[in-house]
């Protein structure tokens, strides 16, 4: 069980660390970035990033955070780990509402951009990169700041948990 409990908690933490790792990085570098370019540049980059990013390895981190921060937690539930799980707890519920916004707000956005259709047939480019950019930008800020608290919960499960060994 112990062996489960560790590998359960280390891939939980490593998986949230990827996930916020990425989060921050759109927030401080890639739309930055993109913000200074023009809007047809703007747009397109965005439907390239959102078609680029659905794969594997997006995937594992995106998914195995939650589903390995739920897995650490259940397997903390008995015996002797009781002072882990509250930490896992939390970083549970804080990553659960990056994939609330995730799933309410981004996505909603990245599908409206996309939808908008090829760059080159669009008629406002400006009026399509307004609507995306500045809740796009806030909201993701947002998710960085709580995969990051997540992160830091799962650090301290970590801590916690090697002191009880």
């Amino acid at each position: 069980m112990k062996t489960l409990q560790i590998v359960s908690l280390i891939s939980a933490t490593v998986t949230m660390g990827w996930t916020a790792g990425l989060f921050a990085a759109f927030s401080y570098a890639v739309m930055p970035g993109l913000g200074r370019t023009e809007d047809r540049v703007f747009v397109d980059a965005v439907q390239r990033i959102n078609a680029a990013i659905l794969n594997g390895w997006f995937a594992l981190g995106f998914v195995g955070a939650i589903v390995f921060t739920g897995l650490a937690a259940v397997l903390h539930l008995g015996g002797g780990q009781r002072p882990v799980l509250p930490w896992l707890v939390a970083a549970f519920v804080l990553y659960a509402a990056v994939l609330a916004i995730t799933f309410g707000i981004n996505v909603p956005l990245n599908n409206a951009i996309d939808a908008a259709g090829n760059v080159d047939a669009i008629g406002d480019l400006a009026a399509v990169r307004a609507a995306f950019e500045t809740r796009w930008v806030r909201w993701n800020a947002v998710r960085a700041v709580l995969s990051t608290a997540a992160l830091g919960c799962l650090a301290w499960a970590l801590i916690r948990y090697g002191r009880t060994m």
